[in-house]
C-alpha cells in the first residue's frame, strides 16, 4: 500500500459518487497543470467512469482546465474492432470530445483488433508507446471478483511478471481477448483513484481495503496516494469508525 494508507471516501449513491468524483479529478488536473507541465491520466472503464466523465467534460469550459496538456492512456481495453461499443476508448474519447479539443499525440488508446495482429502482439505495441510514462494519476474501477483492468484472481493475468502491458485471453468475463497494464505498472503510479459501486461489490471491497493479495485490486496502490471512492452499498461490510471526540 500507498506510504499514508488507503483513504476511503463514501458517498450517498452511484449518482452522488460520479458527480462529486468529476469535481475532485478536474481540481486535481488544474493542480498537476499548475506549472505548465502535462498531466498524465490512465483512465479506466465501466458505467460509473462513463458517467464520470460526461460530467468531468461539461465542468471544463467553465474551468482552467487545459485539455490541450492533457496526456490520456488506458488501463486495459477489450481486444475488439474500432468501432465496436464495447470498447473503453470509443465511448469514453466520444464524451469528451464532444465538450473539448483533445490533442491526438497525447491520446492513447490501446490497438483494437481490426488487424491480424493477437492481443500478445498488441500488447507489446502498447509497452512501447507507454515506454517509462509515470501516471500523475490512475483511475481504476473493481470488479465482484476483485479484478481491477483486466487482471482477474486465479488466472494467469494476476500471475507475477516483469511486463508493463500483457494480453489476456479467456478472461473469465467477456469479451475472453484483452489487453491490460500489469499490477507493476499500474502501482507505478504517483496516484490511484478507485471507483467502487453497488452492494454486490461489498464483500470483496471490504477484502482489497484489508489488503488481500488473493485479490488483484488489494495488490494495487499509488506511490504517494491511493483513494477509493465508494457508495454507500458497496461500503457496507467496511468497519465503523466513529471519530467524535
Amino acid at each position: 500500500m500507498s506510504a499514508c494508507g488507503p483513504q476511503v471516501i463514501q458517498h450517498l449513491d452511484a449518482d452522488d459518487l460520479s458527480r462529486r468524483a468529476a469535481a475532485r479529478l478536474l481540481e486535481k488536473l488544474i493542480e498537476l497543470q499548475a506549472d505548465g507541465r502535462v498531466a498524465q491520466l490512465c483512465l479506466t472503464g465501466g458505467r460509473i467512469a462513463l458517467t464520470l466523465y460526461a460530467r468531468l467534460a461539461e465542468l471544463v469550459s467553465d474551468s482552467a482546465l487545459d485539455p490541450s496538456r492533457l496526456e490520456l492512456w488506458w488501463g486495459d481495453e477489450r481486444f475488439l474492432p474500432t468501432e465496436d461499443p464495447e470498447r473503453n476508448a470509443g465511448p469514453t474519447l466520444a464524451l469528451l470530445a464532444g465538450h473539448f479539443t483533445l490533442d491526438p499525440a497525447r491520446t492513447h488508446p490501446m490497438p483494437s483488433a481490426d488487424g491480424v495482429v493477437d492481443a500478445a502482439a498488441s500488447a507489446a505495441t502498447y509497452a512501447k508507446e507507454l515506454g517509462d510514462t509515470r501516471f500523475d494519476l490512475c483511475l481504476l474501477g473493481m470488479g465482484p471478483d476483485g479484478h481491477v483492468a483486466s487482471i482477474f484472481p486465479d488466472h494467469p493475468s494476476s500471475e507475477p511478471t516483469s511486463q508493463s502491458v500483457i494480453g489476456v485471453s479467456d478472461a473469465p468475463k467477456p469479451p475472453a481477448e484483452r489487453i491490460s497494464l500489469t499490477i507493476q505498472a499500474l502501482n507505478n503510479s504517483e496516484e490511484v483513484w478507485f471507483l467502487v459501486s453497488g452492494e454486490e461489490k461489498a464483500p470483496v471491497l471490504a477484502r482489497a481495503l484489508a489488503g488481500d493479495i488473493d485479490l488483484p485490486a488489494g495488490r494495487v496502490a499509488g506511490q504517494a496516494r491511493t483513494l477509493w471512492l465508494v457508495d454507500r452499498a458497496s461500503a457496507a461490510e467496511l468497519p465503523y469508525f466513529d471519530c467524535t471526540p
